[in-house]
Order: C-alpha cells, then structure tokens, then sequence
C-alpha cells in the first residue's frame, strides 16, 4: 500500500526562500506526516514569489496544502483529519488522543501571545502577560492533573507523570500545540526578556520531553527565522 502513495506536503519557505520557514500550521502537518511514518515529499513554498505551483494547484491558499494522489487539500484541519482517515493502521497509526480534553489544552495560549508581543501600547504589557500566563497555568494544570488511565493503573496518584498531552504517546493534539509554545518561548524571551516560569511543572515536564523528539526537531524551522518574521511586529524596547 505505502509504496504506491504519493503524498506532496507544501510549506511556507523560510526568508532564504529555501529552508522551512515559521508557520506553526506547516509545522504541525509537517510533524503529523512525520509521525504516521508514511513516505513523502516536501517543497517549500517561497510566498514572496508566489510560484506557479501555488497558482495552479491551490488558488488564493496557503501554505500547508497537500496532494495525495493527485487529490489536494488546502484546509489545514481537514489535511489533518483526511491524513488520519487515509493512513490508518494496519500500516500507519493512529494519532488522535484519546481525551477530547487533550484537544483544548492550551487552545488560547497563542492567542494571548499574539496580544502580547505585538501590543503597541508599553503600559499593557503587564496586563497582557498576565493574561499569557493564565493561559499557561491553565495548561499546566492539565499537565499535572493524572488522566484516567494513570488513575486506574495508580488510583493515589496526585501528580501526572505522563511525557505528553495525552499520555506516553505523542498526538495530534502535541502537533498543534508544540510548534505554538515553541515559537511563544522563543519570542517572548529574546523580544520581551520574559520566559516560561520553571515552576509550571508540568509545562516545564512536557517541553523537556519534547525537545528532543526528531519529528519535532526536523520539523521546526530555526530559531533565527521565527525572530525574523516577528521582528517587525513587535514594538521596539525602550
């Protein structure tokens, strides 16, 4: 079955044109693809020069969209969804986590992020952070809170152990939020000298345990090309 697939994923190209360039919904494809281990190619899309490839296949769209067979797909959720139903097991797992709960944990954060780092007015910046650091304390909560699973195997258990959103296994719902926290710590600390409190055990538990995961580290584009493309989105320091 594999061997006869033809799966194209195309990205947002970095500033070089070349490279993978900062956009968490390319980056979450990316990763999806990356995980149920099927085979495929990748092209960069380099926006500035809006190529043919992008008129022709997928008209007004960006990045991600896929060709499976011919077939494209231009909506990232619905990639998502038509890539579970298509590479489905016996040969490609399932990635889908098995609580709808591990789907909204930390749903608002990049929201909030946004409002942060590109507020104009430098007296809201601590009521907006405050808000960024809600968000964060809801989903460490989540992190530290133990999932049924955990409780059935270790029902006096008070502090969640488990490496991801949603158990041991990686998930869907890690290929949306992990390219998300990674662009907002990486912003948020060389833009606005503010960074992830070590003491959200759980957050703090769960990047470490994604940091060096390959789908994810392949899959990221470069410190240097997230700060570029928010370099002119937020309000220079004093």
């Amino acid at each position: 079955m594999a061997e006869n697939l033809k799966i194209e994923l195309f990205v947002k190209a970095s500033d070089d044109g070349e490279s993978i360039g900062n956009c968490p919904f390319c980056h979450r494809i990316f990763m999806t693809l990356m995980l149920k281990g099927a085979p495929f190619t990748l092209t960069t899309i380099d926006l500035k020069r809006a190529p043919e490839v992008l008129k022709n296949l997928a008209p007004g769209s960006q990045p991600p969209f896929l060709l499976y067979n011919g077939e494209v797909k231009t909506d990232t959720n619905k990639i998502e969804e038509f890539l579970e139903e298509m590479l489905a097991p016996p040969n490609f797992p399932y990635l889908a986590p098995r609580y709808k709960e591990s789907y909204t944990a930390g749903n608002d954060i990049f929201h909030k992020f946004s409002a942060y780092i590109k507020n104009p007015v430098s007296n809201q910046d601590d009521a907006l952070q405050k808000n960024l650091l809600r968000s964060l304390l809801k989903l460490d909560k989540y992190l530290c809170t133990p999932l049924e699973y955990e409780l059935k195997s270790e029902p006096q258990l008070q502090e969640s152990r488990r490496k991801f959103l949603d158990g041991d296994t990686i998930t869907l719902a890690d290929c949306s939020l992990l390219p998300k926290l990674h662009i907002i710590r990486t912003v948020c600390k060389y833009y606005r000298q503010f960074d992830i409190p070590k003491d959200l055990k759980g957050v703090s538990r769960y990047l470490s345990n994604t940091a060096e995961l390959k789908e994810f580290k392949y899959t990221c584009p470069s410190t240097e090309e997230i700060l570029l493309f928010y370099r002119t989105m937020v309000r220079p320091q004093k």
